[in-house]
């Protein structure tokens, strides 16, 4: 197991041996991504799409060189950004031509800009689950000379005793709402209905093999299936419906249906409605991606704090760390000591902004100055914190990459 130890233990010597051997000096958080464990990541995602493309999700990962790197291994096509303005830099800078943002926008400086670039809108598409998101574009264009690509967010959640498991996306669930929409924007002049978009994130983003946790996995696993089963039935009649509308107005069916995440590859690629899945936290693979009985990932992205006080011989405090994944706040979201092994937080301090202190086995064998490389609950977050990545290969780095932040930007 990847997990072991020693492992940790090797990886910390590694990546210690390559920020020693890089040429400048670094400042802290030092943030590195093992090139190694993500081709074996993305290539695992290839297998497991089963020869469906993978889009990739941007939001997952935040640096324009990873995206292009992935994008450039075989069965990965195309980019699931999570803004608009993301997504026109990310066109304008030629890192895909083929951009799905996955999320309703509102910002009307982007969208003025999408109405005014026919390279842009050609090749971007965004998001609509609702009459005000056609109306919003249409408030800020002078002509509908550029039509603007659409696609349909498509609630994937699971409905059972009355009660609906799943992200809280979109209000679009059945046939008829569905139908109702596309026919709007189809009669919509300057509007191109092209896609639908259907996120299982109760079954992509939950772990379900969790140690200690059996009886729950159990739980998680069932909804799952159930999911999985429900939606197949549901996608399917309404594909069936979105294709009898071919020939309704200048529409000639969709030119993708986008589904799944990470942890649900295998069951989002064997629905035959589906034409792409997407991936992106497989890629790097967050402490959140651990528990998974579909795939095992290899921890792929690291920040490294350094040992900057030993308030007692068992303890040993790193500077800064309090790097927080988003979601239900809990103890699950909170960065992970990694390597070495054998460290831990406290229960009081936790994860601080400014100093962090460490415990455990290992904390008594640490010297100021040494390195702990931490990873992070969700893939992507962390790079909102550093302006530079270092790309690892083997013992040494082979690239400093800007973060978007690096870049300028903030989305």
């Amino acid at each position: 197991m990847h997990h072991s130890s020693i492992a940790r233990n090797r990886l910390a010597a590694r990546l210690n041996d390559a920020v020693r051997s890089h040429p400048e000096p670094q400042s802290t958080p030092i943030f590195a991504v093992d090139l190694d464990a993500f081709d074996a990541n993305a290539e695992d995602l290839a297998r497991r799409a089963n020869g469906v493309p993978i889009r990739v999700a941007s939001k997952s990962i935040r640096v324009p060189s990873l995206i292009r790197r992935a994008l450039g291994i075989d069965g990965f096509a195309g980019v699931l950004a999570y803004t608009l303005a993301e997504a026109l830099w990310l066109e304008e800078h030629d890192v895909s031509d083929d951009i799905v943002v996955a999320y309703p926008t509102v910002d009307r400086a982007a969208l003025a800009a999408l109405v005014a670039s026919p390279r842009a809108a050609s090749r971007v598409t965004i998001m609509v689950d609702d009459l005000a998101h056609l109306d919003l574009v249409d408030s800020l264009r002078a002509s509908t000379a550029v039509p603007v690509r659409v696609a349909v967010d498509i609630d994937a959640g699971l409905r059972w005793g009355g009660q609906q498991v799943g992200p809280k996306r979109s209000p679009l669930y059945d046939v008829g709402s569905v139908t109702e929409l596309a026919r709007t924007a189809i009669d919509r002049k300057g509007f191109q209905l092209v896609g639908a978009m259907t996120y299982e994130g109760q079954v992509a983003g939950v772990p379900d093999s969790v140690p200690h946790q059996r009886a729950r996995s159990a739980v998680v696993r069932r909804l799952k299936q159930m999911s999985v089963a429900q939606l197949q039935v549901r996608r399917a009649s309404i594909a069936e419906a979105l294709a009898g509308l071919r020939g309704y107005g200048d529409f000639a069916g969709l030119q993708f249906w986008n589904a799944g995440g990470s942890g649900s590859i295998e069951s989002s690629a064997a629905d035959p409605v589906v034409t792409e899945v997407t991936a992106g936290s497989g890629l790097l693979a967050p402490t959140l991606f651990d528990h998974y009985e579909s795939f095992t990932p290899v921890p792929a992205a690291f920040f490294g704090l350094p040992v900057t006080r030993r308030p007692s011989a068992q303890v040993a405090t790193v500077h800064g760390g309090g790097l927080i994944a988003s979601g239900p706040t809990g103890s699950d979201r909170a960065p992970t000591p990694w390597a070495p092994a054998g460290l831990g937080l406290t229960g009081l301090e936790g994860a601080g902004e400014v100093q962090t202190p460490l415990t455990g086995s290992n904390a008594a064998t640490l010297a100021i100055g040494d390195l702990v490389w931490f990873r992070h609950a969700k893939s992507g977050e962390p790079f909102e914190h550093g302006n530079e990545v270092l790309l690892v290969e083997g013992d040494r780095v082979v690239e400093t990459a800007l973060t978007y932040r690096g870049h300028g930007l903030a989305f």
